[in-house]
């Protein structure tokens, strides 16, 4: 059933009769009822909840707001069925923090291609909203990226084997965009760059290339700016697990990597020992066949919490959308024993439950029940 969150606390109540609605604090998954009698959580991982100092309190309400506890699984990916398919041989997609923009890279008209999402991080409702053409420094633009803020993006092509640097008048809108002058040749490591990545402070590139097969790690001695930038003699070989490497990302803290392969049509897992330090990468022996949506896959991206994974290419054209989350989990104190028996799980990513909790021995047991389901 839906409720009305003010009808809740208004109607809060104590057994015995109505009180007063206090709301209370959850600090490190412990419900203080010494601070309240209406708490309000968001889970933020697998939460294990205890509840202190009952006292005089015999029953309290707990509302739940359900989130992702796991990002960028690979092991749990799922197609969403959600896919966006203009005409053209797409080789980079990237999403703007946000996820209310996608973009899109086609290699047969050196064009970039923006689009509003109406429903934040689902190509599927993605609106055409203007483009750039990027072949001026070189006419076979292969990858892109842009800054953190997005006031700077970042080309790669085939032809001049370089890193082309870009500035954006108004940040994540591509039509805004003017070519710096400013490149950086990767040739002497990789002769047919495929994609550009950063560290989330801009002092390392990575530049993966279908020549070797390989990612490749360069210093920026200041942020984003490429001509700042050197060889960090830091490298690693993906041809254990694929032949032609296309695309490469890292999950939110840089512990993780991932690469699509144009062989395989496979997405591929990997650790990093040292955070970002692409020296310190090893296969996980963890994979996702994408095959049945792409025949080529050329780039890869995530959603900003690692819960959705987009994956671009051709044959046939477009991003197809994958789930890369796991909810959140929820364990229960054992001193509560629950109508029917069974403890309630934690709400699914973005639905929020209500729980009311009572007691009649000042917290030695409680009785649970969820009184509100996906509240709204």
């Amino acid at each position: 059933m839906s409720n009305n969150k003010d009808f809740l606390l208004k109607n809060a109540v104590e057994v015995g009769g109505p009180t007063k609605v206090t709301l209370g604090s959850i600090t490190s998954s412990d419900i203080d009822l010494a601070t309240g009698n209406y708490f309000d959580d968001t889970l933020a991982a697998d939460t294990t909840y205890t509840i202190s100092n009952a006292g005089d309190v015999q029953a309290f309400q707990l509302e739940v707001t359900g989130n992702i506890g796991i990002g960028y699984s690979l092991s749990t990916a799922s197609y969403t069925s959600k896919s966006y398919n203009p005409t053209g041989d797409y080789f980079g997609v990237r999403l703007n923090n946000d996820g209310t923009r996608l973009y899109q890279l086609r290699n047969s008209n050196d064009t970039i291609y923006q689009y509003n999402l109406s429903t934040a991080f689902d190509v599927s409702t993605a609106s055409a909203a203007g483009s750039i053409a990027v072949g001026t420094p070189d006419i076979e633009p292969s990858g892109f990226t842009f800054n953190n803020d997005g006031s700077k993006l970042y080309t790669t092509g085939l032809i001049n084997d370089s890193v082309f640097q870009w500035s954006l008048s108004t940040a994540f809108d591509i039509t805004t965009a003017s070519y710096d002058s400013v490149s950086f040749s990767v040739a002497s490591q990789e002769t047919s760059p495929y994609g550009v990545s950063f560290n989330p402070s801009g002092t390392s590139m990575y530049v993966i290339g279908v020549g070797t097969d390989s990612v490749y790690q360069y210093t920026l001695s200041t942020a984003f700016d490429l001509s700042t930038a050197s060889y960090a003699s830091k490298t690693f070989s993906f041809s254990s697990q694929d032949s032609t490497t296309t695309g490469f990302a890292f999950n939110g803290d840089g512990t993780k990597a991932f690469m699509v392969g144009d062989t395989n049509n496979t997405v591929f897992q990997y650790s990093l020992s040292t955070a970002y330090d692409v020296s310190t990468l090893s296969y996980d022996s963890v994979s996702f066949d994408a095959s049945s949506q792409l025949a080529n896959p050329y780039s890869i991206t995530f959603s900003s919490n690692g819960s959705v994974m987009y994956v671009s290419g051709s044959t046939p054209d477009g991003v197809y959308q994958y789930n890369t989350g796991v909810d959140a989990t929820i364990t229960w104190p054992t001193s509560i024993e629950w109508a029917g028996g069974v403890a309630p799980a934690a709400p699914a990513n973005g639905e929020t439950d209500v729980f009311t909790i009572t007691t009649d021995d000042g917290g030695t047991t409680y009785t649970g029940v969820k009184t509100s389901d996906n509240l709204s």
